[in-house]
């Protein structure tokens, strides 16, 4: 039988105008459930999952037909101030206005993260050289520098290029807890700009989730376990994760995380289809915990970035990055 909260949690996604539903990890994790039941069971909880499947669907289907509705206005013609709030004209979108995908899906990740004990920090959308290079052991001239093609104002303040440039501010303003025996642990949604040539995979304005944690005695095992039980809520399954040797100047060692790729992103069980590189991470580097003003020598932590748009596009089988700017309502209403 089916899990009641689960099918319940579903409903209320659909009555929400979340086309993606149909297609969560946890309506696919049901039809996983099938595989391993005894043969008497499956046909009475097949037929469960199929009610429950068209039940979604036609509770999407009512709220589009409630928006379809609505006579259609041109919503840059002004209306007189007496006329009443009855008589104005309706508007389809603000009555049934949704979430953007990219919004949706950073309150999901915020939210495994805040049950884990971090605190959300929105970073920011124009910052200077020092918070964007020199505080994360960028000193003026270092190469790793030209891998950021920026964008920069004649005043010389730059649009991040990375959410990265909130680490130096983050444990600054909060290296008291340290001293209170806490530990510092965040994590920074925020949009992030770079002069990219575009095409279906690149984009000059996308997101990224910057995560901290320092404290005494961390060490990679933790950043480890935090990712890997953080992706696992996320896409609903255990899934085995690997870590790398990558390079950054923020942090030593550094790595790149690979996670066992999920079922609904695994296309056959093909070596190649095993594994899948997903973002960058490492302990965070004596030299930018210094700038912070935190002794190297009694904390460390570790630190990860991870792309947004990407997690999304695999999630719902996104072919171009490009839609999530677009405003084309034809996309858009998909969630």
């Amino acid at each position: 039988m089916i899990d009641e909260s689960l099918a319940h949690a579903l409903r209320l996604r659909a009555k929400e105008g979340d086309q993606t539903v149909l297609r969560s990890p946890e309506l696919k994790s049901l039809y996983d459930q099938l595989r391993t039941m005894p043969a008497e069971q499956r046909g009475s909880f097949g037929k469960e999952i199929n009610d429950l499947r068209q039940e979604l669907q036609q509770i999407l289907a009512s709220k589009h037909e409630a928006a379809e509705a609505l006579p259609s206005i041109d919503v840059t013609a002004p209306w007189d101030v007496n006329t009443s709030p009855a008589d104005r004209p309706k508007s389809g979108l603000a009555v049934n206005g949704s979430l953007h995908p990219l919004t949706q899906e950073i309150a999901r990740i915020v939210d495994i993260f805040a049950r884990m004990g971090f605190t959300a920090l929105e970073s920011r959308q124009i910052d200077d050289d020092y918070h964007m290079f020199e505080s994360l052991n960028f000193p003026e001239g270092h190469p790793a520098r030209d891998d950021y093609d920026t964008f920069m104002t004649e005043e010389g303040l730059i649009a991040p290029a990375h959410t990265s440039t909130m680490q130096n501010r983050i444990i600054s303003d909060n290296k008291h807890l340290l001293e209170q025996g806490e530990p510092i642990a965040y994590v920074i949604p925020g949009r992030v700009f770079r002069n990219e040539d575009l095409d279906a995979t690149h984009e000059h304005t996308f997101h990224q989730l910057e995560g901290i944690y320092v404290g005494k005695n961390i060490h990679a095992g933790m950043l480890v376990a935090t990712l890997k039980t953080y992706l696992n809520e996320y896409f609903g399954e255990e899934l085995d994760v690997k870590l790398q040797p990558f390079y950054f100047p923020f942090t030593e060692p550094s790595f790149e995380l690979a996670v066992e790729r999920p079922t609904i992103l695994r296309k056959d069980d093909s070596e190649e289809q095993k594994w899948l590189e997903l973002l960058g991470c490492g302990m965070i580097n004596p030299n930018v915990l210094r700038m912070a003003g935190v002794d190297p020598e009694v904390y460390t932590g570790f630190a990860w970035g991870q792309g947004i748009e990407r997690m999304v596009m695999m999630k719902n089988e996104i072919e171009d990055i490009r839609h999530f700017n677009s405003a084309k309502l034809d996309f858009l209403r998909q969630f």
